[in-house]
């Protein structure tokens, strides 16, 4: 498996970004990462820098980290989708982290777009992937009260405590029920909703015991109609674990087939960069936690990304046919941005080995719209790779790229598995170093560690 995505491409160091700032210092400049200036992919080259190896008060360690996107084509969660959710998200082992992004949770029309936010489907959302991930790698939920984060700020919700505690944002969380908290084996960490764009991150019980998880914040731009409207945009995620920070950014940008429409994509990615802000806030006290996408250490970007083949439609379903993928890439418009220095310098995507997700004819269906004979009342479209997961950051090594085949939207969704490594700090007493009492069991926080849990880990990564 791992073979065949060693072929995933390093492209090469900026211009455009530096185009857009020059002069003094600037937050999103993409110097605040160095990316090494070779084009290699080597796992254990890019990480350790040597920092942990000279400071006898670091260590890493490796952490699974499961990605997905899907376009849910303004569909709502179903009791019969548990089983597509669960094709989605269930590589050969689990995870530590999940990060799912979805686009257009809701239909995209005037009354959604410009009115009010409605928190709804976001829970529904939550409810059905918290169910989804402990079923099958923990323990079967009751049915469990989410509260979803509304705020541009991390919504606490205490980790394992079934008391009401204040957020950071100063409301009242719901508890999870106590029978719940004693056997879920992963924990609602982030999510945030905009329009239609929504992430939902989760963390395995273990991680949130054994690390200290810090500075968890979301932040959303929206870039559609006129610029600042929510149909197009973007919700992000950031936070540490231990000497690590990790920013995930769920997009849908600008659709569109027509000569030119990249350009319109191309604006909105550098508009997310510019106006992605974490604010500092009291709580951070003196940690210098990232305020910007690109001063995280690992960077994950993903969606609905809508870029486009540059292809007559009849050669690109004859390619699609043939299953030849290679061929088809060439005429791949994030491809080609990559290359050309459009977008995105410095980043990586996986190999792809898959046909493109969008556009199916309709749900339950295995048809791509259009085509000839086209039938009547049908989009005509040419099938794209529109669904895409990239990376940036030293220590990141994918594992999988893959998508599903669930028929529930015109979109199939698509996930990644990748293997991460993280700084670690070392104590004098490593048993209780990296665990903050806040996110201990209420039995636990009483005798600060003197208890073990005794849950079994999986391992972390398979090479």
């Amino acid at each position: 498996m791992d073979n065949k995505y060693q072929g995933s491409r390093t492209i090469r160091l900026p211009r455009w970004f530096s185009r857009k700032h020059k002069g003094g210092a600037d937050p999103f400049q993409l110097s605040v990462i160095s990316d090494g200036g070779e084009e290699k992919d080597d796992y254990m080259d890019d990480v350790p820098d040597g920092s942990s190896e000279m400071d006898p008060c670091l260590s890493t360690n490796d952490l699974r980290v499961f990605v997905g996107t899907w376009n849910v084509a303004g569909r709502s969660p179903v009791g019969s989708l548990a089983v597509d959710l669960d094709e989605w998200l269930n590589p050969k082992d689990a995870a530590d982290i999940y990060v799912l992004g979805f686009q257009e949770i809701v239909p995209l029309k005037a009354k959604t777009v410009i009115g009010a936010e409605d928190s709804t489907e976001a829970t529904n959302w939550n409810l059905l992937i918290g169910k989804t991930l402990n079923d099958k790698y923990g323990c079967p939920w009751l049915t469990p009260l989410v509260n979803p984060i509304a705020t541009e700020n991390y919504h606490k919700e205490g980790i394992f405590d079934s008391e009401r505690q204040p957020s950071i944002s100063g409301q009242t969380t719901i508890p999870m029920r106590e029978q719940q908290n004693q056997c879920s084996k992963y924990k609602l960490m982030a999510s945030k909703k905009m329009v239609g764009v929504f992430i939902s991150v989760w963390m395995s019980r273990g991680l949130l015991e054994k690390y200290n998880i810090a500075g968890v914040k979301v932040c959303s731009v929206a870039c559609g109609i006129m610029g600042y409207l929510g149909n197009k945009g973007s919700v992000s995620v950031s936070m540490s674990i231990d000497g690590t920070s990790f920013c995930f950014i769920a997009a849908h940008l600008a659709s569109g087939e027509k000569k030119g429409d990249e350009g319109r994509r191309n604006h909105q990615v550098s508009e997310i960069f510019r106006r992605t802000y974490f604010q500092r806030l009291p709580e951070d006290g003196d940690s210098l936690l990232p305020l910007t996408i690109l001063g995280h250490d690992r960077i994950f970007w993903f969606g609905d990304l809508n870029y486009r083949l540059y292809l007559e439609d009849n050669l690109a379903r004859h390619l699609i046919r043939q299953q030849d993928w290679t061929a088809l890439q060439k005429f791949d418009q994030l491809r080609g941005e990559l290359d050309d220095g459009g977008v995105f310098q410095g980043w990586k995507e996986g190999n792809i080995e898959f046909a493109p997700t969008y556009k199916y004819s309709s749900s339950n269906c295995n048809r791509y719209s259009g085509g000839i004979p086209s039938r009547a009342g049908e989009k005509q479209r040419t099938p794209a790779w529109c669904d895409r997961i990239l990376w940036y950051g030293k220590g990141v090594r994918q594992l999988s790229y893959f998508r599903s085949e669930s028929k529930f939207s015109d979109h199939r969704p698509v996930s990644a598995l990748f293997c991460t490594r993280i700084e670690v700090v070392k104590s004098a007493n490593p048993r209780f170093a990296a665990i903050p009492t806040t996110f201990l069991p209420r039995t636990l926080r009483k005798t600060h560690g003197q208890e073990k849990d005794t849950e079994d880990n999986h391992p972390l990564c398979y090479h």
